[in-house]
């Protein structure tokens, strides 16, 4: 692997010089696509380029490295994020901000190509959980066909008699499972709501009152791209507002 490289520093020759040890990294290599002075410079680079690792100052004029690194936090295709600078002082706050590494000026090279191979490891193993994630799927049999409708398309399961229904934004399906054991296999993906369905979390859209037709002081969620509610019980009211609480 060759690692997409952006370095962000307010000194030219501090940039000059990680530019110098990079080009003698060989596992992994380094190619240097950009760099950037100051951190809104940077974070344009990163609105637009796809990168595989930052090279980080702290402290700059303005938006400083822990912004940038801060603003990147929970984006899928973020970057690696090693921190380059003079100050060690800033090292908890910046693995707490998910940096792979954290280099002291002035840097040496052996220290720069460790930090390159924690990068690539790094990106290796969040690219093998995105695929992982991307596979994971229901397999619907009916009618003599089999199609695999993958998990992330659905928006709730739901137990009638002795079969679930799984429901995706264009299609219901009819499947021989359990709820019990999609509740424990996939307890981040899916939040139990009834004692006869579970509901995608990040569908989760709004909770109202609803009356349908046995209780008036009954409760429902609105998923995302269906218009049906979804009943919540009132043994499980108390779960979901605390769900959509953290979600604001």
């Amino acid at each position: 692997m060759t690692l997409k490289t952006l370095i962000v520093d307010d000194e030219a020759l501090a940039r000059s010089r990680l530019r110098t040890l990079l080009r003698d990294c060989r596992s992994p290599a380094a190619e240097v696509v950009a760099e950037a002075a100051q951190g809104a410079e940077a974070q344009q680079h990163l609105e637009h380029m796809a990168l595989d690792l930052v090279l980080l100052d702290v402290h700059m004029p303005g938006v400083d490295g822990i912004e940038v690194a801060r603003a990147l936090r929970g984006r899928t295709d973020a970057p690696a994020v090693v921190f380059v600078t003079a100050h060690a002082a800033h090292a908890v706050t910046a693995f707490d901000l998910d940096a792979v590494d954290y280099l002291t000026k002035p840097v040496r090279a052996e220290r720069l190509q460790q930090a390159l191979q924690k990068a690539e490891r790094f990106l290796k193993e969040r690219r093998a959980l995105q695929a992982d994630a991307l596979q994971e799927s229901v397999l619907i049999q009916d009618r003599g066909r089999a199609e695999r409708v993958p998990l992330s398309e659905v928006l709730y399961l739901k137990s009638e008699y002795k079969y679930l229904t799984v429901r995706t934004a264009t299609r219901s399906h009819i499947l021989d499972g359990s709820l019990n054991e999609f509740e424990e296999r996939y307890p981040a993906r899916f939040l139990r709501v009834h004692r006869n369905a579970l509901v995608a979390r990040s569908a989760i859209r709004a909770l109202e009152k609803y009356d349908d037709g046995e209780d008036a002081e009954g409760w429902a969620l609105r998923l995302d791209a269906i218009p049906e509610p979804v009943a919540v019980s009132r043994r499980q009211l108390a779960a979901v507002r605390e769900v959509l609480k953290e979600a604001r």
